[in-house]
């Protein structure tokens, strides 16, 4: 659920920017939507742990870091609108401060490079359709053009880009689960055909 929930909300937040800032919405979708992505992507990590586990090894903690420069970016456009300045303002303020900029310009990239690593991954351990793979990294290339660029048309087609195989993954993961607690258990199997544990024994012939 967390995996379709994330680039759903990243995606209408883009229809809430305005002209010159990303705006107190838009930027809350965002911060949402990286709370979001970040348990769905663990959970995920989770399932390749058996096949990738050095790759989950480095993934995670970065994924994490990415995701807090991802709230912050939200954070910042909430700041934004409430004080009423432009982004290009907050840029050149933001810039004052090299130490605070490692949140916006280190962690801030590092989320879609996250998603094109992912996407490889994804598609060089077969663990997903190849346009799986292929999505999310066309996605992770397009995301941060649109956020540099602040062109909604662009920003339109990367979130789309990028909710489309997390629309798998996410769907995918829901009915493993649903499947699994569906399945009977070992305790269960003898009721599910009808014979409890003694009744072999029960109908077994006695020997004289």
């Amino acid at each position: 659920m967390f995996l379709i929930l994330g680039p759903t909300l990243n995606l209408l937040a883009s229809f809430f920017w305005g002209p010159d800032s990303q705006g107190v919405t838009a930027g809350t979708l965002v911060a949402l939507s990286c709370f979001c992505w970040l348990v769905g992507l663990i959970g995920l990590y989770d399932r390749l742990r058996a096949t990738a586990p050095r790759y989950v090894a480095v993934a995670l903690p970065v994924t994490v870091f990415a995701t807090v420069g991802g709230v912050a970016f939200g954070v910042q456009s909430i700041h934004e609108g409430l004080f009423d300045v432009s982004h290009a303002q907050t840029i050149e303020l933001l810039n004052q401060y090299p130490f605070a900029t490692t949140l916006f310009w280190i962690a801030g990239p590092l989320f879609p490079l996250t998603l094109f690593a992912l996407g490889v991954v994804l598609g060089w351990t077969r663990t997903a359709p190849p346009a799986v793979g292929v999505l999310l990294c066309l996605g992770a290339i397009a995301f941060p053009m649109s956020r540099v660029t602040r062109e909604v048309s662009i920003a339109h087609v990367a979130d789309v880009l990028l909710l489309l195989p997390f629309l798998y993954l996410g769907a995918r993961g829901l009915w493993g689960r649903s499947r699994k607690s569906a399945s009977p258990t070992a305790g269960d199997v003898s009721a599910v055909v009808g014979r409890t544990p003694d009744s072999r024994a029960s109908t077994a012939p006695r020997v004289p």
